[in-house]
């Protein structure tokens, strides 16, 4: 058993008596994976009405269809939590997954100037933490300005472009931090990401990383945004600093994409113009007593949730099964955790929590990818185990 996590009081969103809130379990008397609703503090199975979290995405009232469902209780969300670390966990009882399932995970970056600039310098640092002080310092003078009133791809930005270029200042992350083309990347592969209640993974052979609080939206397969939920796109910054052909190995790594807890779909009480408004808020606590708190406003992101998310997915691209989409974070540690002009980096057992009023908290312990839990459950084992309780018998949803 386990209690780090703090269990639903911290897990859930202030309103989450009134939020249309799904998830996804480990139910040992289902048999695997089941999709639930989370009412009254407790886990509802769902699976006579949705085999999987794509299922609810595409159907053509998420919240409503979702509300109209009913099924036995699995568990409480204390429970779920409770049990869900690998090293304490009981086999025989359920346990909390990702909330998502068959989505692609995708991810925007730069999406704010204050990470915009923190790219920057672990460019021109070449991955070298030592040296980030000084170059934030000439970064931020040459900027200038106000960034957060800068729209990409404006004309205003093309001009602020072109004097970086003269003074030798453009980097590849100005070009996607103000110019007209986002960044989307690949976060991770279809199942890998993990939920709350377990370890985020830190490759062993990096020593400047830090956590990046985000919110992810929820995609159909025609574009429609359907919810959204917290993630944390663990980043290894002297990997892609060295360089940004490396993002993958920064980014892609054994339980690097966090998800969860919960997916809050939208509904009449919380929708698109609700979650513009949200601050997601960032707790680090080590094992050495060491804490950083800090925020991300995503009233201030410099790209649209609905211009990202046409970006990601359109004419040019489709996703059957719906995506995720990670909107980028304004929040870039910056505080010394060891020596001087070196920042902040991740130590093991570390207990991360990112969390915001309508969305809850996902919490996270940070472990090696190299030594936590393996990932063994792809789509083919997925399908089979959906296949043997006979939940893929219904008609799919085009």
């Amino acid at each position: 058993m386990t209690d780090w996590t703090g269990g639903a009081a911290v897990a859930l969103p202030e309103d989450a008596d009134t939020a249309t809130l799904v998830g996804r379990v480990w139910d040992p008397a289902a048999g695997g994976p089941t999709v639930v609703a989370i009412r009254g503090g407790a886990a509802v199975d769902l699976s006579a009405s949705f085999a999987t979290m794509r299922d609810i995405a595409e159907s053509p009232s998420p919240a409503g269809e979702v509300t109209a469902a009913t099924g036995r209780v699995v568990a409480t969300v204390d429970e779920l939590l409770a049990n869900t670390a690998a090293d304490s966990r009981d086999s025989a009882r359920p346990w909390l997954l990702s909330p998502i399932d068959l989505q692609v995970v995708k991810a925007a970056g730069v999406t704010f100037p204050v990470s915009m600039i923190e790219r920057i310098i672990e460019e021109k640092a070449r991955g070298e933490a030592g040296a980030a002080e000084e170059i934030r310092a000439t970064v931020v003078a040459a900027l200038g300005g106000e960034l957060d009133a800068l729209v990409p791809g404006s004309p205003e930005a093309m001009r602020l472009k072109e004097v970086l270029v003269a003074e030798g200042l453009w980097s590849q992350y100005l070009e996607v931090g103000i110019g007209p083309d986002a960044e989307i990347f690949t976060k991770a592969p279809v199942l890998a990401t993990v939920g709350a209640g377990i370890d985020v993974g830190i490759r062993s052979d990096s020593e400047w990383n830090n956590p990046e609080p985000e919110v992810v939206l929820v995609i159909d397969s025609r574009g429609r945004i359907v919810g959204a939920t917290l993630g944390n796109d663990v980043n290894l910054r002297d990997i892609e600093g060295r360089s940004a052909l490396l993002l993958g190995q920064a980014k892609d790594n054994n339980a690097s994409a966090a998800v969860g807890p919960f997916i809050r779909l939208f509904d009449d009480g919380f929708d698109l113009d609700a979650l513009r408004t949200e601050t997601v808020t960032l707790h680090v606590e080590g094992a050495d007593g060491f804490v950083m708190h800090g925020e991300s406003h995503l009233a201030r992101i410099s790209r649209d949730p609905a211009d990202l998310a046409a970006q990601a997915l359109g004419a040019r691209h489709q996703y059957p099964d719906g995506l995720v989409l990670y909107l980028g974070t304004m929040f870039a540690p910056t505080d010394d955790r060891g020596e001087p002009g070196h920042g902040f980096t991740h130590h093991v057992d570390d207990v991360v929590r990112i969390s915001s009023p309508a969305l809850g908290a996902l919490v996270n312990r940070v472990r090696r990818s190299e030594t936590i839990e393996p990932w063994v459950f792809g789509v083919h084992a997925l399908m089979a185990n959906l296949a043997e309780r006979g939940l893929l018998t219904r008609k799919a949803r085009p």
